[in-house]
């Protein structure tokens, strides 16, 4: 990232102007927008992994250098992924735009909505990923927005049993009461892999999710070593959710990674993976893939994802909502933000949301 980005990758909003090349748009269609940018015709958008788009990243060659090859671009995220201009903002530019919306029927409120842009879609393919069976218990680490909707996704798709691990309680409280899951707090046990094995009858579960990724916390020798290896500058992410689900899994089970992980990591147990007969699943989200799918749920009465939402604010109090997040202050789990509107000044507001 650089000093002057606009970040945000999570908006919908209503159309004011359109491109000469947009021909299934007009001013005044109320969208909600994909966060990976896909042209819709090269290799990848035509076998719907939308994210691995080849035609939308203009840094490709920087992605290359890191990772091998490159992504699509996506919004406000790193200019890795092209740089653009992300949707906490009053206005956002859209690329592709004839594929990459989703237009709202007028009975859906924005907060019905919103989150098909991306955390809803993540939750999804992340349960997608674990193909999920009658019978089947799901681990899911991180009870944050992605986590809670992977556990919601998991349902929906057949387990029939979800255990969520976390250590905020606000969250566990949210994946109990909404999300139907059993829970772990991480800081009040001696081993998650052991805890998981006693509920299962030692079989461990059928999948694993790290809805947490890079940033994990932990305790003990383990996050020690990760952190003393990050100032040195010889990791750049902590694994201590990925060794964890790998070691927690059944054999011949499943681990799907929606969390995002940006470089490298150490200490991987990868002879348990191989030895184990264990399948790995992850990536950006497709999410112009799963859209109307799940618009069609929503409609339908099948999940409402408002549920997550604990704090709406207008866009200026931006700088505070990142602050009661990142310090896990006043239960905070969701934040929508939105231009133009009216706060009550406390990080609560008296409107719907509709930029994130």
């Amino acid at each position: 990232m650089e000093k002057g980005d606009i970040v945000g990758h999570e908006f919908m909003g209503e159309v004011v102007e359109v491109g000469g090349g947009v021909e299934n748009l007009e001013v005044g269609d109320r969208v909600v927008v994909p966060f990976p940018i896909s042209c819709g015709k090269c290799y990848f958008c035509e076998k719907q992994m939308f994210s691995c788009c080849e035609n939308s990243n203009p840094n490709a060659a920087e992605a290359e250098m890191m990772w091998g090859h490159s992504p699509a671009g996506i919004f406000g995220y790193s200019h890795h992924t092209g740089g653009y201009a992300g949707g906490q903002a009053e206005y956002v530019r859209v690329p592709f735009a004839d594929v990459d919306h989703v237009k709202i029927p007028d009975e859906l409120t924005d907060d019905q909505v919103l989150f098909l842009s991306d955390i809803l879609p993540t939750g999804w393919m992340a349960a997608e990923n674990c193909n999920i069976q009658p019978g089947d218990t799901v681990a899911v680490w991180g009870c944050g927005p992605v986590g809670q909707f992977a556990i919601k996704s998991a349902y929906l798709l057949g387990a029939e049993k979800v255990i969520a691990i976390d250590r905020i309680p606000e969250r566990l409280r949210m994946a109990r009461e909404k999300g139907g899951a059993e829970t772990i707090n991480y800081e009040t046990v001696d081993s998650v892999v052991n805890v998981l094995k006693e509920m299962t009858g030692g079989r461990g579960p059928d999948a694993c999710i790290d809805a947490v990724g890079m940033e994990a916390h932990g305790s003990g020798m383990q996050y020690t070593y990760d952190r003393a290896k990050q100032a040195m500058m010889l990791e750049t992410d902590r694994p201590i959710v990925l060794r964890e689900a790998i070691l927690a899994c059944r054999n011949g089970g499943t681990i799907s990674v929606p969390g995002v992980y940006g470089g490298f990591v150490d200490k991987i147990p990868f002879g348990s993976f191989m030895n184990r007969s264990i399948t790995l699943k992850t990536g950006q989200t497709h999410v112009q893939k799963y859209m109307k799918p799940l618009l069609e749920r929503i409609q339908k009465g099948e999940i409402d994802p408002s549920y997550i939402i604990t704090h709406r604010m207008p866009l200026e109090q931006a700088p505070h909502g990142y602050d009661i997040f990142l310090n896990k202050q006043d239960e905070c789990i969701k934040i929508v933000l939105k231009p133009g509107m009216n706060g009550d000044g406390n990080g609560h507001s008296n409107g719907h949301g509709s930029e994130q």
